[in-house]
Parts: structure tokens; C-alpha cells; sequence
């Protein structure tokens, strides 16, 4: 079998991703990587020939991905800028569940800005989202360099919150989203949705709401 339309393939992704979209070139080393490891397990697992057998994904396309995004960027005042490339790029690969792309490039955005707070706040969701929900010292590392970063920054205690809340430690959840509400001005636009998630965590801390989701489940 020839190999040459799945290298092909690969190129054009590299090009389109590196030129088109214009990702921060100290990004491409990462993105050829990524690539490239693909195809070599392509290479070593793939069977064309053989008959299809779906399996469910690695990483789980969450039900809330793209409110997610879109809720960041209304947080940061910061709506899609298609003049920002890390940004189309890794949002647009959030929205679909391809948690672990994302960070890559977020990576190489954070190379270049390492004083970026959207970009930290952005790689901290995007590793919640690849440990499928699960708080991990390097999410909880990147959520706090978003709020060095930019300390009145309300994205960082808010997603660290749900994904404490989603995770089960709902107490410390809690405790940032009301340190948060606040903080927030009465006429800033997430803050009628901060608190509708804070009483819906209330009432589920208080035994009022038997079997209920996390909020933002």
C-alpha cells in the first residue's frame, strides 16, 4: 500500500494550521510533532483494508465544550478574533473535544506570551477537559498563572470552580465561586449566570437536590 495520500494528508494540515491560520511559529516544532507521530502510528497500527470496528474516542466530547468557549471569551472581552490564531485554532478544536490538540498549540501561544492570561485560562480548561473533567496539578498550575497574569481576571476562579465542582469537591468550589460573586459588578454579563450556578451548588451542598449534576454538567 502507498502511504503518499496520508503524507500528503499530514502536509496539508501542517500548512493550512502553520500558514492559512498563521499559529504562532513557536508553535510549529509542536504541531509538526503531533503530526508526525500520527502518522507513525498509523504507520505501525493502521490496517485499511480491514473492516471498520467504531470504538468510542480517547477524549470524550463534552456537552459543554463550546459554552465553555464561549463563556471564556465573554469573561475575558475577548469575543473569537480570527485575527488572533491561537485562538480560532485551539477554540475550534475545544468545541470539538480534541482537548489534548488544543493545549498544544495553547503551549506555543504561551512560548511567545507567556504574560497571556487568556491563553493560561484557555490551556487550564483544555486540561480539565482531556483528564475528562479531573483537576490536575498542571490545570490548577495554568489557572493560576491566568490569575498572575491578570489578577481581576474572573475566568480563572470561576472554571477552576466548576471543575472543582464538577469533580465532587464542591465546598471549594463554592468557596471561589462566592469569593468571585463578590468581586463581580452588578452589571457585568456573567454575573446573573454566577449566580444561578452558586445557588444551584447551595442546594446541592445543603441535600436539597438528591442525584443532581455538578452545574455545568
Amino acid at each position: 500500500m502507498s502511504w503518499l495520500p496520508v503524507i500528503i494528508l499530514a502536509s496539508l494540515v501542517f500548512a493550512v494550521l502553520a500558514f492559512a491560520l498563521k499559529a504562532p511559529r513557536s508553535g510549529w516544532e509542536a504541531i509538526g510533532a503531533a503530526l508526525l507521530l500520527g502518522l507513525a502510528g498509523y504507520v505501525l497500527q493502521g490496517s485499511p483494508k480491514q473492516p471498520g470496528a467504531p470504538k468510542e474516542p480517547l477524549e470524550r466530547i463534552s456537552l459543554n465544550a463550546a459554552s465553555k468557549v464561549a463563556e471564556r471569551q465573554r469573561m475575558s472581552g475577548n469575543p473569537a478574533d480570527i485575527g488572533n490564531s491561537w485562538q480560532v485554532i485551539a477554540d475550534g478544536m475545544m468545541r470539538n473535544g480534541q482537548f489534548a490538540n488544543a493545549a498544544t498549540v495553547l503551549r506555543g501561544a504561551i512560548e511567545k506570551e507567556p504574560k497571556n492570561a487568556d491563553a493560561w485560562l484557555a490551556l487550564g480548561n483544555a486540561l480539565v477537559g482531556h483528564a475528562e473533567g479531573n483537576v490536575s496539578p498542571s490545570a490548577i498550575f495554568a489557572y493560576q498563572r491566568a490569575a498572575d497574569a491578570q489578577p481581576d481576571h474572573p475566568g480563572p476562579p470561576f472554571f477552576l470552580g466548576l471543575a472543582l465542582a464538577q469533580s465532587g469537591q464542591l465546598e471549594q468550589g463554592r468557596a471561589l465561586w462566592a469569593d468571585l460573586l463578590k468581586r463581580t459588578p452588578p452589571a457585568a454579563p456573567w454575573r446573573k449566570d454566577l449566580e444561578e450556578r452558586l445557588s444551584q451548588l447551595d442546594a446541592m451542598i445543603a441535600g436539597q437536590a438528591p442525584g443532581a449534576k455538578p452545574p455545568g454538567q
